[in-house]
């Protein structure tokens, strides 16, 4: 089979058709111009067999748990017990949005569901605070990155599904990157802070404020302790430990901050209903489009186009970052997960690059996909949120994306750093 179905994909997506049809429509019109017409049933049956699996039950379950979080008030509790951790300090809001976001992260797995949860409070308070609009912006985008890094990530679940290997695994390698990026963020918000001035949001707080902000927080402090450790301890699946989430997030916001009204449930459902099937679709014409990658020879034949440019892991790795780069500027990460990991995965492997390393170096990657323009997701959000240019927050977004290439380059060569956690679990 020819390579048509490929250069229709580039050439729609080049034109600006939704990713979903991109990708049916390489395979359908490659199917017809190869005259294999008689694969054009099979697309349908791929699409349904590729989202009718068990695993992918995680995708909607996380993200209602993130959306009942965001009601019920979980979000603000959150907010302040970090005021009161980091809020003393120089630029203590911008420490405040990333400390929030890393807590969050390991809640809800989605970098937009984070992003307009902490945005819509810490924005408009950095602003009043005298910080300019496209900084608030860019740090609420640059912390928000570290929604699908650290557990549970959805990203995570759909590449684990494609590329068989172990979530939980997957989602232990995500834990010290993330929270090494968490870290260089303040560090980088905390010199840009001194140099512009911007103020502190609020004196130190006595240790009975810390106390009492704490026993605020504590039932949503502790959700990823129970989402993370009952995947890690072998409780549960991660499937399960989605659907303990929800249950989880619903009794605290029901019977706990009681934030969380009933006639808010229908509108809840319907988000997350749509949203889910918006990217379980892409999920299935992804399968799709892997499938007749693999009919056409295509994984084999870039093998053997990378492997003339260099055998050197170490030299691939790099190019494959940059070409991992570039895509997340154009795709979400969820798409570029499904297109790529297919066909770059083997061939890394092949070069004895650990699986499990790949598959975390392509989600840390991809996930800084999510803030950089053209078609980064987040600074769509935050720059509506902010009612700020895109070009604006990007520029202002400088600092923290050398903390995010510097994470990339340590976990692609020091591989331990992230492979020690799964590692000591026994992964």
């Amino acid at each position: 089979m020819s390579l048509t179905f490929l250069w229709v994909f580039l050439v729609v997506m080049a034109i600006g058709v939704p990713i979903v049809f991109a990708l049916a429509f390489g395979p359908l019109i490659g199917f017809i111009v190869d005259d294999r017409t008689s694969f054009l049933p099979v697309i349908a049956q791929r699409l349904f067999v590729g989202i009718n699996v068990y695993p992918l039950l995680a995708i909607p379950l996380f993200i209602l748990a993130g959306e009942i979080m965001n009601v019920g008030g979980i979000t603000e509790r959150l907010v302040r017990f970090s005021q009161t951790l980091v809020g003393h300090m120089r630029g203590g809001l911008g420490h405040v949005t990333i400390v929030s976001a890393t807590i969050f992260s390991g809640i809800s797995g989605s970098a937009v569901a984070d992003a307009s949860a902490l945005g819509k409070i810490l924005i408009p308070s950095m602003t009043r605070q005298g910080y300019s609009r496209g900084y608030a912006a860019a740090v609420t985008a640059a912390a928000t990155v570290l929604g699908p890094i650290i557990p549970p990530s959805i990203i995570m679940v759909i590449y684990a599904y494609i590329m068989q290997i172990n979530v939980a695994a997957l989602f232990a390698a995500g834990c010290i990157p993330g929270l090494i990026i968490g870290i260089g963020l303040m560090f980088a918000n905390k010199i840009v802070s001194q140099r512009r001035n911007y103020p502190v949001a609020e004196r130190r707080a006595a240790f009975g404020e810390v106390a009492q902000s704490f026993r605020g927080a504590f039932w949503a402090l502790i959700a990823p302790f129970l989402i993370l450790g009952g995947i890690l301890g072998g409780v549960f699946t991660p499937t399960e430990a989605a659907a303990a989430a929800v249950l989880y997030a619903t009794v605290i916001s029901l019977l706990v901050t009681r934030e969380l009204p009933l006639r808010e449930m229908p509108n809840l459902l319907y988000r997350t209903g749509v949203t889910s099937a918006a990217l379980l679709l892409v999920v299935g014409t992804a399968m799709v489009f892997s499938w007749v990658a693999s009919l056409s020879g295509f994984t084999p034949k870039l093998g053997r186009f990378l492997f003339s440019i260099s055998d050197n892991p170490y030299v691939l790795l790099l190019l494959i970052n940059i070409l991992l780069f570039i895509a997340g500027m154009f795709l979400d990460a969820g798409p570029a997960i499904l297109i790529l990991g297919p066909i770059l995965g083997p061939t890394l492997i092949q070069l004895g690059v650990d699986p499990l390393h790949f598959a975390i170096v392509m989600c840390v990657n991809l996930s800084l996909g999510l803030a950089t323009p053209p078609m980064g997701l987040l600074l769509f959000v935050v720059s509506a949120m902010s009612r700020t240019s895109v070009l604006e927050i990007t520029r202002e977004m400088v600092p923290f994306y050398l903390v995010h290439v510097a994470v990339i380059f340590l976990v692609t060569y020091l591989p331990q750093t992230a492979l020690w956690l799964p590692r000591v679990l026994g992964f």
